[in-house]
């Protein structure tokens, strides 16, 4: 019996000639509010309408069309990728004869057929992400379907949550904030909260900070006991980059991160946790939806229209934050302030920016206080929304402009 799994949410294409059984298939799938079948609409423009008014809220969508071109199928696409959202095929490729026998037209018949078969190899490059082909009526009633969440979904975690801004590697005060919230270090050496809590990190653990390779050390101690989650910043991808043997410059302190790195791989008589932690970092989410939607944890924050997302666009945004390449004249990147003009109803929980104190606006936080450069530590207890924060215990990095004030 072939199990299906397709991305939820995402734009699901049934792919056939006619009497296929595509309709009996979605029928049998998924939920009539679903399923868009272009036989219900009168025009091309009317179906894509009526697929966009769906997708623009983050749902699954099944679009019911024949499809068996490629010219018929890149709109489909196209609109899937507007919305930052998957398209994955589901192919009903079933013996002509059959199809005959259900009265299809022939000469319509002989052409859709030749066309489904002829292009079938090219539906991974027409960036469909996901592609699953049934091939008689057998398979078709057997198959079963599974929706996956994508990474960044999380709902189903209700915490309480202590969402942990930029550590830069300042381990003393991450391990100062983490008494201060009730976590206790065991004999072992790792970290457990108070009872039902979880630790969120908004990424950005190393660089900057004395001891890069211990914090990174906790973390990912933390995150495999089920104590705490992580997100990935821009920090830790550069880092990721490194470790993968890629070129990148070793400025705002990546080069001693990499150099604590091989020190503790000498220290342990052999390579580990380099490559340990480059795994770690590669499998992050870019983003967390958490608390049934109440709230999101993204590096950089997070616009509405890319909550729950994982396209690269999403992922983009979540790193790096509102940008487009200009620089200032201190050489750093422009951000624009997207939470200034924020209005979804999550909660956005971010970091990325550091300002001297934690930054609320309308329905977004920023914990970056700036930590490295001799601020504070600082995090949010959830749903309490009580902020609470350490000092630095020393200058680790100079800033190149002051901290703004929130």
């Amino acid at each position: 019996m072939p199990e299906l799994a397709i991305p939820d949410p995402c734009l699901v294409v049934l792919i056939g000639a006619a009497g296929a059984g595509k309709g009996r298939f979605a029928a049998r799938h998924f939920a009539p509010a679903e399923v868009v079948s272009r036989a219900a609409f009168g025009d091309d423009g009317a179906f894509l309408a009526a697929l966009r008014g769906r997708l623009s809220g983050g749902r699954l969508t099944v679009a019911d069309t024949d499809a068996t071109r490629p010219a018929l199928r890149a709109p489909l696409v196209a609109l899937a990728r507007e919305y930052d959202l998957g398209a994955a095929a589901l192919v009903l490729d079933l013996p002509r004869p059959l199809l005959e026998d259900r009265g299809a037209d022939p000469a319509a018949l002989i052409a859709q057929v030749a066309d489904l078969r002829r292009t079938l190899p090219g539906l991974a490059a027409e960036r469909f992400g996901t592609v699953h082909l049934l091939r008689s009526p057998e398979e078709r009633e057997a198959a079963t379907l599974r929706r996956v969440p994508l990474p960044p979904d999380r709902r189903e975690l209700r915490g309480p949550f202590d969402f942990i801004g930029d550590v830069h590697g300042c381990l003393p005060e991450l391990r100062d904030l983490l008494e201060q919230l009730g976590y206790h270090e065991t004999e072992a050496g790792t970290w457990t909260p108070p009872p039902g809590r979880t630790a969120v990190f908004l990424g950005d653990l190393s660089d900057r900070g004395p001891d890069s390779a211990g914090t990174l050390r906790l973390v990912m101690a933390m995150v495999r006991a089920g104590a705490a989650l992580c997100v990935r910043g821009n920090h830790d991808e550069k880092l990721a980059r490194a470790l993968e043997g890629r070129k990148v410059s070793p400025a705002h302190g990546l080069g001693d991160t990499l150099a604590q790195l091989d020190a503790a791989e000498q220290d342990s008589g052999g390579p580990g946790l380099g490559a340990e932690v480059r795994a770690f970092l590669e499998a992050l989410p870019a983003h967390l939806v958490l608390d049934e939607g109440r709230v999101v944890a993204a590096h950089a924050g997070l616009p509405e229209r890319y909550q729950g997302r994982d396209s690269s666009r999403a992922r983009r945004f979540a790193l790096y934050g509102d940008v487009d390449g200009q620089t200032d004249d201190c050489g750093l990147p422009v951000r624009g302030d997207w939470a200034a003009s924020y209005g979804g109803a999550a909660l956005v929980v971010y970091g990325h920016t550091p300002h001297t104190a934690p930054r609320w606006l309308g329905r977004t936080l920023n914990l970056d206080t700036g930590c490295a450069f001799g601020g504070r530590l600082s995090a949010l207890r959830y749903p309490e929304l009580e902020v609470r924060s350490v000092p630095a215990r020393a200058r680790y990095a100079e800033p190149a402009r002051p901290l703004p004030e929130p």
